[in-house]
């Protein structure tokens, strides 16, 4: 632990009029308004106070919270849970023993209603931008016939599939065929290339692989022929491997084709399994050493889902979802189990960006989406680019615009509100924050609650959010630690190949004994918003104050000169502090005298003079992990003179080519 206290530092004050209320009408339609009613009837919830009120009851009642959440969206148990929660202890909380139920049921289950068969369940749109359907009764087939196969092939409950594919139907169907044998499912997008791949796919040793032959991205086609060939080579594990020809080519030899698995007619057998059965195992951006592959259990994925989706989100069976992911990142998973709620589901392959930067809202409009779900660094390019969503687009659909992958600063707020107020649209706008660890969000959207610019509206459901100084002391309005006090049904169930749970203990809960530290420095506003402020483990911290690298993004990356943004802050030998902040320009733009001027002076005014650089230094673009966010903790090991080879693995990063650059001048530095 540190000793500094953490003091905060928002890009500016917190506004107390809120920029969005909900109207009534939409207050008393919310699922949430409707569970809180019936929770209050049938589990003394309680039915005054909003959803405060709620909130405090959902983790102070956390047994009672879940046996309603459960019921309220009629899991199916196979067989009967003996309690909710048998141990509460943090690793190892023990949910639902006794209980057999699977995912892949509950994600099919509109499929049984006749009046809704016939209806899509996905929309997939490429770069072409014509929605295809698939309906829910083809879905449950395509399950079904591939479901059969799967078990043809001898895979059992507990064995590993994998998919090296984009965000294509293909990879819907086979998560779930997965899920419906008891197999455990786990992908990668790609983009990725064979080291990063194998370097998740060879932890958990697949015995299928599914594979597409390319992709096509930003107008141009990509051929993985070779690399699909050495993941064969390099994956002795695997039975076998199925060829999806998304750019046309025969299957190789050895290989099975896709529409021979699923031409069948097979009804979907569902294998019940326990409560506590892996359903995927994920990967953390493993920017040092291999990335942990991180396990998640049918039923606990399936009840955080539920209610994430269900309540928070306000999904249901007319709505459409979108969210711009790819199937290497979660925010995948977690759009595939919005067929959950028997909601359609859209599912884009391609470039954010293709054929212009207003790509995404024109997919909205083509697939009548209403949630639209993207990154907060879109909605901040397309400011810049001076986009006009809702003026040049219709999208009196969309009624929630969500955005993570990072905080969404306050100029992307008021962008967003004013682009759609001024189409006369009521925009409900959802700046999440979660994890991949947890599959899900720790606080954003709630559909009940104001919105407060800079602000995500609150904790989530079941979730005991809290900011902690390093005594283990509840802060209000002061930056402290993120911590969850008690489990989530969809927390990890363990790491794979970390038989002790090491590894698993060391990510979270080295710091606070049996209370999961995530990692993020946040603020919890006395109207109990939360501002997330950056990781705490890459924090800046001058003179014993603690800043958010997210505050000096949100304020440098307003200059249209800057096209993004990296700040490290590195503690020298002598006790000095040296914090230096890169920059990618914009095209045409040049570092002179006057754009730095501009930049220190914003940082200046829009936070303190604490968080102005010390040095700025231009860099031909900002390195990545593969699922988009700055790799600020291995450039702060180079620049602190740790080898590159030690401060980063390779195969986690977007462009391994930027890095030597930050190790040269460390170099140059230290002479």
């Amino acid at each position: 632990m540190t000793s500094a206290t953490p003091t905060a530092s928002p890009s500016e004050p917190p506004s107390e009029e809120p920029l969005w209320q909900p109207g009534p009408d939409r207050i008393a339609e919310a699922a949430v308004t409707r569970f809180q009613a019936w929770a209050a009837e049938h589990h003394g919830a309680p039915a005054d106070g909003g959803y405060d009120a709620l909130h405090r009851w959902s983790v102070t009642e956390l047994d009672t919270f879940w046996k309603a959440v459960a019921a309220w969206f009629d899991i199916r148990f196979a067989t009967p849970y003996e309690t909710v929660l048998a141990d509460r202890t943090m690793p190892g909380a023990q949910w639902f023993p006794g209980a057999t139920l699977n995912y892949a049921e509950h994600a099919l289950r509109t499929a049984e209603d006749p009046a809704r068969a016939d209806r899509p369940a996905l929309l997939h749109v490429d770069e072409t931008q014509h929605p295809r359907p698939v309906t829910w009764a083809e879905l449950r087939r395509q399950v079904g016939s591939l479901a059969a196969e799967l078990r043809a092939l001898g895979v059992r409950p507990g064995d590993r599939v994998s998919g090296y594919l984009p965000n294509i139907p293909q990879a819907v169907t086979a998560l779930l065929a997965t899920a419906a044998v008891g197999a455990v499912w786990t992908s990668c997008a790609p983009d990725f290339g064979a080291r990063s791949v194998l370097d998740r796919f060879q932890q958990v040793e697949p015995v299928v692989l599914f594979a597409v032959d390319g992709y096509r991205y930003g107008g141009k086609t990509h051929d993985r022929t070779e690399t699909v060939a050495e993941l064969r080579r390099e994956l002795p594990t695997l039975r076998a491997v199925v060829h999806i020809p998304l750019l046309g080519t025969p299957a190789p030899s050895g290989t099975l084709d896709w529409s021979s698995l699923t031409e069948g007619d097979d009804e979907p057998v569902f294998e019940h399994v326990p409560f506590d059965h892996p359903l995927w195992v994920l990967y953390s951006s493993g920017t040092t050493g291999l990335p942990k592959a991180i396990v998640q259990s049918q039923g606990g994925i399936l009840l955080e889902h539920f209610k994430q989706l269900g309540l928070h989100c306000d999904l249901g069976p007319e709505d459409r979802f979108f969210w711009y992911t790819s199937t290497g990142w979660m925010m995948w998973n977690f759009l595939v189990s919005g067929l959950l709620t028997g909601t359609t589901v859209v599912l884009y392959d391609g470039s954010p960006g293709f054929p212009d930067t207003g790509a995404q809202w024109a997919i909205a409009e083509k697939t009548a989406a209403t949630l639209f779900g993207t990154s907060a660094a879109y909605v901040m390019a397309c400011r810049k680019a001076g986009v006009r969503p809702a003026a040049d687009h219709d999208l009196s659909r969309v009624t929630c615009v969500a955005t993570t992958g990072s905080p969404l600063p306050p100029d992307g707020f008021r962008w967003l509100h004013d682009e759609f107020a001024s189409a006369g649209h009521d925009l409900w706008i959802a700046s999440v924050s979660g994890g991949t660890d947890v599959c899900s969000c720790f606080a954003g959207a709630v559909p009940t609650l104001p919105v407060h610019i800079g602000e995500l509206q609150a904790a989530c459901l079941g979730t005991d959010l809290q900011a902690w100084d390093p005594q283990g002391k509840p802060l209000t309005g002061e930056v402290g630690e993120l911590v969850v006090t008690n489990p989530m049904p969809s927390m990890p169930i363990h790491f794979w190949n970390d038989p002790d749970g090491t590894r698993y203990h060391d990510s979270y809960f080295d710091t606070y004994p049996g209370v999961w530290r995530h990692g993020d420095w946040i603020t919890i506003t006395d109207h109990h918003s939360v501002i997330i402020h950056g990781r705490s483990d890459s924090t800046l911290n001058r003179g014993g104050v603690r800043m958010g690298s997210a505050d000096i993004y949100e304020a440098v990356e307003r200059l249209p000169e800057i096209r993004e943004s990296l700040v490290i802050g590195l503690e020298e030998p002598d006790g000095g502090y040296w914090m230096p902040l890169f920059v990618h320009l914009a095209e045409g733009a040049t570092l002179d005298d006057g754009l730095l001027t501009r930049i220190k002076t914003t940082i200046r005014t829009s936070l303190s003079p604490r968080h102005v650089p010390d040095e700025v230094i231009e860099v031909p673009a900002i390195p990545h992990t593969l699922t988009g966010k700055r790799i600020e903790v291995p450039v702060k090991r180079l620049l602190g003179g740790t080898p590159l080879a030690q401060a980063v693995n390779p195969g986690s990063v977007d462009n391994i080519g930027l890095l030597p650059f930050y190790e040269d001048l460390a170099r140059t530095r230290h002479r």
